[in-house]
């Protein structure tokens, strides 16, 4: 089967599946909508789907060694700004693109449903909630997405908006190709009172201040300046009014860094940091890891083996893109951390003025032509893996 040809007969079909997830966006774990339509459609294409934890996964092929093709699912917690007629108008929005990344896996599904007599081994699919809050990778594994058949192989592709044409993919062989990130909740507990007696209190406030400027240091003066690394604390809440010190104060944040060493440092740093800080003005602290997820690092022979079935389908422009690096952070490095993987980006931009707002933004734009690029290359990689790694 040509699989390139066969994706842009079924094109109508997934954008259609497109946008009735974007739509519908949802988020977090809890997809209903998502996962009651992803086995409605797997069940209309012939295949047997079955809950995999809050996610949906289903096979094809008969025995053999088996690739697993993933597509994330979730939104973004926020207000859709983009003006497509089909824009979410319940407050989430799919403004990082999985919307695709499920309507793609969809008719990918179906082409190898289609081809199944001339696969040679097994085609394992992940619909997967919550990459957002990297919540879904651990949610699946831990319901045996990786088991019963066993993987030995993981592919997964994510679209990108922006000002770039469609058919420009990247990828890396080298090295990191996205960071890890550990999220952090401290709460800070001290004793509240009112703010004309402070010598009552122990202030929280003044804690978490401090404790947040210690945090600034760390990368400073403790992190490998010849790694890359981030540290950022997104959220600061304390109080309820201007003359109270409160009994308690919270700051969330992340960690992110490409390089193990420097990521080991800096959380038990943070840990121990926090806890001396709040110690040393007589209060306590509770830290609570929101996330863990290491650094994204690909498999380098079997991404440059993927990048050689791409090139076999001939899609008019594709253009490949090495070495692509990024500080954002995918859970699907939870995956490659336990089999081999590779992951990529498929450009989904516009070079007009559509292409103005990046990923994450309320008014960001996806541009549709990438739906056959994405599907057929889902399917030809794992046809191709598994004539070659039988």
């Amino acid at each position: 089967m040509n699989y390139y040809e066969r994706a842009l007969e079924l094109n109508e079909d997934t954008i259609t599946n497109r946008r009735y997830f974007h739509q519908n966006a949802e988020v977090g774990l809890n997809m209903p909508k998502a996962q009651a339509y992803v086995m409605k459609k797997l069940s209309e294409y012939g295949l047997e789907p079955k809950e995999c934890g809050h996610g949906v996964t289903a096979t094809v092929g008969h025995g053999g060694k088996v690739i697993l093709l993933r597509a994330d699912m979730d939104a973004l917690p926020m207000t859709e700004e983009s003006g497509e007629s089909f824009a979410c108008p319940t407050g989430a929005a799919h403004a990082c693109g999985h919307d695709f990344h499920a309507a793609m896996l969809l008719t990918a599904a179906r082409m190898l449903k289609e081809n199944e007599a001339e696969l040679k081994g097994t085609v394992k699919f992940m619909f997967q909630p919550a990459e957002e809050t990297f919540e879904g990778s651990k949610d699946m594994i831990k319901n045996g997405i990786l088991e019963n058949p066993p993987v030995d192989a993981a592919l997964a592709y994510h679209v990108s908006p922006g000002k770039m044409p469609v058919g420009l993919y990247m990828y890396n062989s080298t090295g990191t190709m996205m960071f890890s990130v550990d999220g952090f909740k401290i709460t800070v507990t001290g004793r509240g009172a009112h703010g004309a007696y402070p010598q009552n209190s122990i202030d929280p406030v003044n804690i978490a201040v401090h404790i947040y400027l210690a945090l600034e240091a760390l990368i400073a003066r403790e992190a490998d300046p010849s790694k890359a690394c981030v540290m950022t604390v997104g959220k600061f809440h304390a109080g309820t009014a201007a003359n109270i010190i409160p009994d308690s104060a919270v700051l969330e944040g992340t960690i992110r860094s490409n390089d193990k060493t420097n990521r080991e440092l800096l959380v038990r740093r943070m840990k121990e940091v926090a806890e001396m800080t709040a110690k040393t003005y007589g209060g306590s602290v509770k830290i609570e890891m929101i996330s863990e997820v290491p650094p994204l690092i690909c498999d380098p022979a079997l991404t440059e083996e993927i990048v050689g079935y791409m090139k076999e389908l001939d899609i008019p422009g594709a253009s490949p893109y090495p070495g692509i690096s990024a500080s954002a952070s995918e859970d699907f490095a939870t995956i490659a951390e336990k089999v081999p993987s590779t992951f990529m980006y498929l450009s989904a931009g516009y070079l007009d003025e559509r292409g103005v707002h990046p990923a994450h933004n309320p008014k960001v734009q996806f541009n549709e032509a990438v739906c056959p690029i994405g599907a057929s290359c889902l399917a030809h990689c794992a046809t191709e893996w598994l004539k070659n790694n039988r």
